[in-house]
């Protein structure tokens, strides 16, 4: 068994004029999630001994503050292929993680995180927590799998169990939809 734990970046600043999609930084609201969540992730004693992750800046931006908020040091790898990837390339990241992990979080970005999760996680309406996902993986969001593998290689479709699914919104409702 293997668990994986995907966080979306949190919100990132669209009035910032960068020349670049990838240099785009975080937004006050954006910090303030990843720094909940991080807190909910350390309250949860959720623990990761791998972390991979897209080098765009919003992302690195979130993991420095969710980090700071989870309180324990993570040391990154990053991944070029996460950087606005599909689900297919996704797997292809996840299947050449080091088994010697055995519960590693990436940070990425949508649409391929959702696409990810909905693929790992059977559409067999068992998982009221997939439905919510179906609806809307959010900024910040942190979701948990559990993969009936013994190896990374052998990650492919419908091999998770989604075992917990938290929006920033879960943990303060001010942070919900259209607030700032």
């Amino acid at each position: 068994m293997k668990r994986l734990t995907l966080l979306r970046h949190a919100k990132s600043d669209w009035d910032d004029p960068v020349a670049r999609d990838f240099d785009r930084p975080l937004n006050r609201r954006g910090e303030k999630a990843a720094l909940l969540v991080g807190q909910f992730a350390k309250s949860r004693k959720m623990q990761f001994d791998r972390l991979v992750a897209s080098p765009a800046v919003r992302v690195t931006q979130t993991l420095d503050t969710f980090l700071s908020g989870y309180g324990e040091p993570l040391e990154p790898h990053w991944d070029r292929r996460i950087y606005l990837a599909s689900a297919a390339t996704l797997f292809d990241v996840i299947r050449d993680l080091p088994d010697t992990a055995q519960s590693v979080l990436m940070a990425g970005h949508n649409p391929g995180l959702e696409e990810l999760i909905l693929e790992l996680v059977p559409d067999d309406g068992a998982s009221p927590l997939r439905e919510d996902v179906e609806v809307k993986f959010p900024t910040a969001s942190l979701a948990a799998m559990d993969l009936t593998i013994d190896h990374w290689a052998q990650a492919k479709k419908d091999v998770g169990t989604l075992v917990s699914f938290t929006r920033p919104r879960d943990i303060d409702p001010a942070l919900g939809p259209g607030s700032r």
